[in-house]
C-alpha cells in the first residue's frame, strides 16, 4: 500500500500545482476517483502571522477548496477547546469515530454537527513536520458504512507524503506572510524571486509619502513605555490601511515616521496615482484627527532608486535619491507652517483643484527656493 498511486502523485506531480487549495482539490478528486467515499477533507495548519494563528483548508466533494483564517482568539473558544484537532495536537495520535449505527461515538461537539449533515465516518490524522510540529488532516464520509479497512489503509499510506507537500507549501506561505509584514508585498515578492544582491536596484517613478508624529520626543519622556507603544500603533493604524486601500505600499517604519510609495503602474498614470495618494492622505488625516494625534505629512512625485542597499549580508529594501530628500524636507516644512499635509509642485500639478500655493521656501540641500502646496481645507 505504500506504493499507492496517490502517494506517488503527492511525492511527484502535486508539487507542481501553484496554489495549495488547488492541490487539495486535486487530492480530493483523486481519492474519489480511486473509490474512497470522501465527502469532506480539511487541513488545519498553524502559521506565523501577526494577525492570524493559522488557517483551515476545506474541500467538499461538490465544490472547490475554501481557505479560512483562524484568529488568535480561537484557542479561547469552546469550539476549539472541545475539538479533535486540539486533542491530536496534544497527543499526536489519530482519532477515528463512526458517526452512524450502534457503534457511533460522538464525544466531540463537531461530530454531532457532521452527523446532522449526513456524515457516517470521521478520521483525523496528525501530520508531522520535520521540526516536530503537529498539524492535522481530517476526512469525513457520508457513505453507508463509512470508510472500509482498505480506505483507511490508503489514507494512512498518503499521510507522510501529504505532510511533506503541506510542509513545503506552508513554509512558502509563512515566508511570504513574513516578508509582506516586514518589508511589504512588492518588496517581499522581489526578495522571494531572487532579487537579493546588494546594489540590485531599479529607477522608478512614484509618489512618496513621509509622515511623522508631532511632539514624539516630549511624549517619549513622559509616557510609560507601554502607553508610548500603544500610541505609536494607533498612529500607524490610522495610516497603513488607507495607504494599502489606495494602492500604496509601506516601505518602513522609522521610529515615529512612516515611509510609503505609490508606484506609477505605467507611464501616463501620474494623475491617477497622485489622486490615489491624496485620497489615502485624506482618509489617514480623518483617522488621525479622530484619534487626537498631531502629525505632519509630505507628498512628492519623483524618480528614485528602488532596491537592495546595505552592507554585506545585512540589506534593506528601500528607495533613495533626491525625491526622498525632497519629501523629507516637505514633512519638516509642514511642522514649521503649522500644516498637517504639505506637497510639492510636482505632486500639486496633478491635484491642482484640491491644493493651494503656500509660497516658495528654502529647503536644506536644495539650491533654489521650492514651491510648496497645502490642502485647501487646511
Amino acid at each position: 500500500m505504500l506504493n499507492h498511486p496517490i502517494a506517488a502523485w503527492l511525492i511527484d506531480e502535486a508539487r507542481t500545482i501553484p496554489r495549495a487549495q488547488d492541490a487539495l482539490t486535486a487530492l480530493g478528486t483523486r481519492l474519489l476517483a480511486a473509490g474512497l467515499p470522501v465527502w469532506r477533507i480539511s487541513l488545519f495548519l498553524d502559521t506565523l502571522h501577526p494577525e492570524v494563528m493559522g488557517a483551515q483548508f476545506r474541500w467538499l466533494a461538490d465544490g472547490e477548496t475554501e481557505v479560512m483564517e483562524a484568529p488568535f482568539s480561537l484557542p479561547e473558544q469552546d469550539e476549539y477547546k472541545l475539538s479533535p484537532v486540539l486533542r491530536i495536537k496534544r497527543s499526536g495520535e489519530a482519532i477515528r469515530r463512526r458517526l452512524a449505527g450502534d457503534d457511533a461515538v460522538l464525544d466531540f461537539p463537531v461530530l454531532e454537527e457532521f452527523r446532522a449533515q449526513g456524515a457516517t465516518d470521521y478520521l483525523a490524522q496528525p501530520l508531522y513536520f520535520t521540526e516536530g510540529q503537529v498539524h492535522v488532516a481530517t476526512y469525513v464520509s457520508r457513505a453507508p458504512g463509512g470508510f472500509s479497512d482498505g480506505d483507511l489503509a490508503v489514507l494512512e499510506a498518503i499521510r507522510a507524503p501529504l505532510a511533506r507537500v503541506v510542509e513545503v507549501r506552508l513554509l512558502r506561505r509563512i515566508a511570504t506572510n513574513l516578508l509582506d509584514v516586514y518589508v511589504g508585498h512588492e518588496a517581499g515578492a522581489r526578495i522571494l524571486s531572487g532579487r537579493i544582491r546588494r546594489g540590485d536596484t531599479e529607477a522608478i517613478r512614484a509618489v512618496l509619502w513621509l509622515s511623522d508624529m508631532r511632539g514624539f520626543t516630549e511624549l517619549s519622556e513622559r509616557l510609560p513605555p507601554r502607553e508610548l507603544i500603544a500610541l505609536l500603533n494607533r498612529f500607524f493604524d490610522a495610516q497603513v490601511p488607507a495607504i494599502g486601500k489606495h494602492g500604496g505600499e509601506v516601505l518602513k517604519f522609522m521610529g515615529d515616521g512612516l515611509l510609503a510609495i505609490f508606484r506609477l503602474p505605467r507611464e501616463g498614470e501620474a494623475a491617477a496615482t497622485c489622486r490615489r495618494a491624496l485620497d489615502a492622505a485624506r482618509a489617514a488625516d480623518a483617522a488621525l484627527l479622530q484619534a487626537g494625534i498631531r502629525y505632519g505629512l509630505g507628498l512628492h512625485l519623483g524618480e528614485m532608486l528602488y532596491g537592495n542597499i546595505g552592507s554585506g549580508s545585512r540589506l534593506d529594501f528601500t528607495c533613495i535619491g533626491t525625491a526622498v530628500n525632497m519629501v523629507a524636507r516637505l514633512e519638516k516644512l509642514a511642522g514649521h507652517l503649522g500644516r498637517r499635509i504639505v506637497c510639492s509642485q510636482a505632486f500639486a500639478a496633478y491635484v491642482s483643484g484640491d491644493v493651494a500655493a503656500l509660497g516658495d521656501f528654502e529647503l536644506p540641500g536644495f539650491r533654489a527656493a521650492e514651491p510648496a502646496f497645502g490642502l485647501r481645507e487646511g
